[in-house]
């Protein structure tokens, strides 16, 4: 597989380095200081693998909708218009966002699916979300990921964090808290608050590897498929 990389941040190095391991071609890697030379380059990869920041979108756009080159994207931290905007390549390439590529991640979001709406009436929900002291946004991606899964129609009232006298906790809310510090690469926990019990679902992740090798995985299923937004949990468990 020949890849194009964009963003040479730690994920992009890490990519780029298994890709290499495995066999991959890195036909070329873009960052912040040279992605002005993307608009120059024709089709070069089988697949662009974008793990930058949001403010690279719109180079991004012009070059898949110029070549068709296939995207895989895990950049976090896109608004609802620059989220909509990445969709809208659906018509021009096969398109996959995924705000974590990891397969433990992939499990929670359906494990929660099942649970939440059993849960829901009764109990109260937090999330917590842990990770290195170098990450930008907050909360975490992969966060507002869980959330969907617990909370698809956007029933719930999201709380970011606490302080003073902020009162009582209502019913319909969902607390959502980011801590930041050391080299943590992500930790994510659910909370489920009943009377008279709680249940946790944590994932931990011990190193970016995981992110990297789910991501490599994944792109590798779209060249060849047609335009098109496609979606993370329906590719690997067919779920609707």
């Amino acid at each position: 597989m020949k890849l194009l990389l964009i963003g040479r941040g730690k994920m992009g190095r890490l990519i780029a380095e298994t890709a290499k391991a495995n066999g991959d071609e890195v036909a070329a890697a873009f960052g912040r200081d040279d992605l002005e030379q993307l608009a120059k380059l024709g089709r070069a990869a089988d697949v662009v693998m974008d793990f930058s920041r949001p403010e690279t979108l719109p180079e991004i756009c012009s070059y898949v909708r110029r070549t068709g080159t296939p995207l895989l994207s895990g950049t976090t931290g896109y608004t609802a218009a620059q989220k909509a905007e990445l969709e809208s390549l659906g018509t021009a390439a096969p398109v996959l966002w995924s705000a974590n590529y990891s397969l433990g991640v992939a499990v929670l979001y359906r494990a929660l699916q099942v649970v939440s709406d059993v849960l829901k009436p009764d109990f109260d929900i937090e999330i917590t979300e842990t990770h290195h002291n170098q990450k930008a946004d907050a909360p975490s991606g992969t966060a507002k990921l869980l959330l969907d899964a617990i909370d698809p129609n956007h029933a719930l009232t999201p709380v970011y964090g606490r302080e003073g006298n902020c009162g009582k906790r209502e019913k319909g809310e969902v607390g959502i808290h980011a801590l930041r510090g050391g080299t943590v690469a992500g930790t994510h926990s659910v909370h489920f608050f009943g009377p008279d019990e709680e249940l946790e679902f944590t994932h931990r992740a011990a190193s970016r590897q995981i992110f990297v090798n789910g991501a490599l995985h994944m792109a590798r299923l779209l060249p060849g498929k047609p335009s098109g937004v496609y979606d993370l949990q329906k590719i690997l468990f067919g779920a609707k």
